[in-house]
C-alpha cells in the first residue's frame, strides 16, 4: 500500500506540468468549474496538486518501500479521471442547487398568493384569477373561476366582478358554517348542500349571462344609436330600419342580462341572510360549572365567611 501510495506521488507530480501548460492555453479543459480562469489553473496545478503529492510521498516514506509500477500509472491518469467526475459532480450540486431554490421560491410565491386572497376576502372582496384558482379551491370555486374566465372572453368584465361577490360570500358563508357545527353532524352537511346548490345556480346563471353576450358582441349599440342621431334623415329606409332593429337586439339582450343580474343579486342577499343567521348560532358549550349568578352568590357567601374567620382570629 505504501508503494502505491508513493508510485502515485510520483505520477500525479510529474503530470501537474503537462495540466497546467493544457491549462494555460484553455482552461476549460484542466478545470471543471462552470467559468474556470488561468489564476484558478495556476492554483490547481501549481500549488494545490503538488501539495497533495507531496503529503502522498511523505506518508509513504516512513514504510522503506519503493514506488509501485501500479502507482505510477494510476497517478498519471488521476487528473484525466477525476476532471469528468468532479464536473458530473458539480453539475448535480448545481441541479439540486436550482431545484431547491425553485421549490422554495414556489412555497414562497404560494404563501404570498394565500396571504394576499386572505386579505382581500378580510377586505370585502376577493378578486377570482381564473388562470390561477385559489389555494385548496373546491369544485364550486372552480366552477365560478370558469364562469368568469367566460365573461372575461365576451368582453363583460362589468358582469365579472358579480363572480368575485359571490366566491366572498361563500368562503365567508362557509368558514361560518365549519365555525358553528362540525363536519360530522348532520346540520353541516345539509347546510353545506344548500349553500352549493345556491351557488351551482348562480354559476349556470353566469353561463346563461356569456352565452347572451355573445349574441351581441359585434354590435356596437353606441355606434349605431350614433348614426341614428346623427344621420338619421340621411339614411335609406332599409339602412334605417336595420340599424334600428340592431338596436332593438342590444337592448332586449341587455334586458334580459339585467334580470340575470338581479337574480343573482337575490341569491346573493340569501347567502348573507344565511352569513347572518349563522352568526347568531350558539353551539358551543358554556365554559363554566355554574351559572353565573350562582357563581356570584357562592363568591359572596366565601367572603362573608372569611371575614367572620379572621374576626374569630382576632378574638
Amino acid at each position: 500500500m505504501l508503494g502505491f501510495l508513493q508510485g502515485f506521488s510520483y505520477g500525479l507530480f510529474l503530470t501537474c506540468l503537462p495540466w497546467c501548460l493544457v491549462g494555460l492555453a484553455n482552461p476549460r479543459l484542466a478545470v471543471p468549474t462552470d467559468n474556470p480562469n488561468r489564476f484558478q489553473v495556476l492554483f490547481r496545478y501549481g500549488l494545490l496538486v503538488p501539495f497533495i503529492s507531496m503529503v502522498l510521498w511523505l506518508t509513504s516514506l516512513w514504510g522503506g518501500f519503493g514506488p509501485s509500477l501500479s502507482g505510477w500509472l494510476a497517478g498519471l491518469v488521476a487528473v484525466g479521471v477525476s476532471l469528468p467526475l468532479e464536473r458530473s459532480w458539480r453539475r448535480w450540486r448545481s441541479r439540486r442547487h436550482q431545484r431547491r431554490l425553485q421549490e422554495r421560491l414556489a412555497a414562497e410565491v404560494e404563501r404570498k398568493r394565500a396571504e394576499q386572497e386572505r386579505a382581500a376576502r378580510e377586505a370585502g372582496v376577493a378578486e377570482l384569477d381564473p388562470v390561477r384558482p385559489p389555494v385548496g379551491a373546491d369544485e364550486l370555486v372552480l366552477a365560478l373561476c370558469r364562469a368568469k374566465q367566460q365573461l372575461a372572453d365576451v368582453k363583460r368584465m362589468d358582469l365579472a366582478g358579480q363572480v368575485d361577490r359571490f366566491y366572498t360570500r361563500y368562503a365567508h358563508v362557509m368558514e361560518l358554517l365549519a365555525a358553528r357545527f362540525d363536519r360530522s353532524e348532520l346540520a353541516f352537511e345539509r347546510s353545506r348542500g344548500l349553500i352549493r346548490e345556491v351557488c351551482l345556480g348562480a354559476v349556470d346563471t353566469f353561463h346563461s349571462m356569456a352565452a347572451q353576450s355573445r349574441g351581441v358582441i359585434g354590435l356596437d349599440g353606441d355606434y349605431v344609436r350614433r348614426r341614428l342621431e346623427q344621420d338619421g334623415d340621411r339614411l335609406a329606409v332599409e339602412e334605417r330600419i336595420a340599424l334600428k332593429r340592431r338596436l332593438e337586439l342590444i337592448e332586449e339582450t341587455e334586458r334580459r342580462i339585467r334580470r340575470l343580474v338581479g337574480r343573482n343579486e337575490s341569491a346573493l342577499t340569501l347567502l348573507d341572510d344565511t352569513a347572518v343567521a349563522l352568526a347568531r348560532v350558539e353551539t358551543g358549550r358554556p365554559q363554566a360549572s355554574l351559572a353565573t349568578d350562582r357563581a356570584l352568590d357562592e363568591l359572596r357567601r366565601f367572603i362573608e365567611g372569611a371575614e367572620r374567620y379572621s374576626r374569630s382570629e382576632k378574638r
